[in-house]
């Protein structure tokens, strides 16, 4: 099988490391809600698409069943080995969503949190998690709510706007509409769509700018592009983002995302 693997977005997104780990850290609820709607068994076989740092595939192994999580970015994969060293159940890979190394129905189940949503060629990344999936077999996604009145595309937008790296820009937004999930997944999963609210609680906006700029990987490579003007522009930008999120003892961040559930179709 032919592999495909944007370097330079790999590269974007790894740059962090371990320092990723916060990131997922903050999305903590989400993931939960995400591991709870597979609701993974002692003897199955699940993917975890676009692991990261493999927070969601340690909570699935934790649960009993056999794990393999893939990314693209070795940056990512290397904590990711370390944190879950302890898990012999858990196997990590480096691997493309749009071309992944596996047999046909190989797991019994997938499931992707925040992750195979920012894959540039949607279509064949859906062609390929449901190719290694078995008939009957389950797949979860937890992706962004499509709504430009929310935190979460606010952020991405700006981002988008201090970047020439591959940053996340509007576009991943669509995967958090439910007819664009139904035209994309459709045709190989019966699909149930929810949206689900999120929190992340944190001290300020400059303490959250200082883990966002070495955690989140597109907007250290964006900040690194930049010169001190534009730097100072981006973090008032930042500040002017989470200056509604601001309570009496520190930010209160809402996010809405789409849980999707799906069973693979027989055909």
């Amino acid at each position: 099988m032919t592999q495909t693997r944007d370097n330079a977005a790999a590269e974007a997104w790894g740059r962090a490391g371990a320092h990723c780990d916060f990131i997922s850290f903050g999305l903590n609820d989400g993931l939960g809600y995400a591991v709870q709607a597979l609701w993974p068994r002692p003897g199955e076989h699940i993917l975890d698409l676009a692991t990261g740092t493999g927070r969601t595939a340690r909570l699935v192994a934790e649960l009993g069943a056999t794990v393999t999580a893939a990314d693209f970015a070795e940056g990512l994969l290397a904590p990711a080995r370390a944190m879950s060293a302890h898990l012999d159940n858990l196997t990590l890979v480096q691997a493309d969503a749009q071309a992944l190394p596996f047999d046909d129905a190989a797991f019994d189940g997938v499931i992707s949190t925040y992750g195979v949503m920012f894959a540039a060629d949607q279509a064949r990344a859906a062609s390929e998690l449901a190719r290694v999936t078995r008939p009957g077999g389950r797949m979860v996604l937890l992706t962004w709510f499509d709504d430009p009145k929310e935190y979460i595309p606010g952020f991405f937008a700006m981002v988008g706007r201090y970047s020439d790296a591959p940053a996340p820009q509007a576009a991943p937004m669509n995967r958090g509409d439910a007819d664009w999930i139904d035209r994309i997944f459709g045709d190989w999963f019966a699909l149930d769509c929810a949206p689900v609210n999120t929190r992340l609680y944190a001290p300020d906006a400059d303490t959250l700018w200082d883990k966002y700029r070495k955690g989140f990987g597109p907007m250290g490579a964006a900040i690194s592009s930049l010169d001190a003007d534009a730097v100072d522009s981006f973090l008032a930008d930042f500040r002017a983002l989470h200056a509604p999120c601001l309570t009496g003892t520190g930010l209160c961040i809402d996010r809405k995302a789409l849980l999707v559930r799906g069973t693979r179709r027989d055909s």
